[in-house]
């Protein structure tokens, strides 16, 4: 199986530093990062793990529900997917994510809603992303457009 790589260089305190992140593997882009910026409510153009953590579960979970929609004898037209990652404290100490949030909203030939939202389900439960994560709460808001 495929391995991906990611590389980040850091200089500086916690509270002062900052670094930068690179998709090594895609060479898609190197994204400034900070803690400060991760903390706060605007990112102002720098990213954070959660983000990236976001944007690995949506895609992950878009391929899934499309390939659970076709097991289930639907075709997907277009999907959307969001996921809100949070950032909270730990009761043991320092920082972890407690809870992820998956909004799709779909638009699928041959399934009904009950049957787009039991696949969305199986596709929450399946998908690699959602696997790993385990011991964060991961919610979802399934609907047909």
């Amino acid at each position: 199986m495929a391995v991906r790589t990611a590389r980040t260089a850091w200089n500086g305190s916690l509270a002062e530093g900052s670094g930068q992140v690179e998709l090594s593997s895609s060479g898609a882009g190197t994204f400034d990062v900070s803690f400060p910026k991760r903390a706060a409510e605007k990112a102002e153009g720098t990213t954070s793990p959660e983000e990236l953590i976001a944007a690995a579960h949506s895609a992950c979970y878009a391929m899934q529900l499309s390939a659970m929609i076709a097991e289930a004898g639907g075709v997907p037209v277009a999907l959307q997917i969001s996921a809100d990652v949070t950032l909270g404290p730990d009761p043991a100490g320092g920082f972890r994510i407690p809870s992820i949030a998956l909004t799709v909203r779909g638009e699928v030939e041959g399934l009904d809603a009950e049957g787009f939202v039991a696949a969305a389900e199986l596709a929450k439960q399946t998908c690699p992303v959602s696997k790993a994560l385990t011991g964060t709460t991961i919610t979802l808001d399934a609907a047909l457009d």
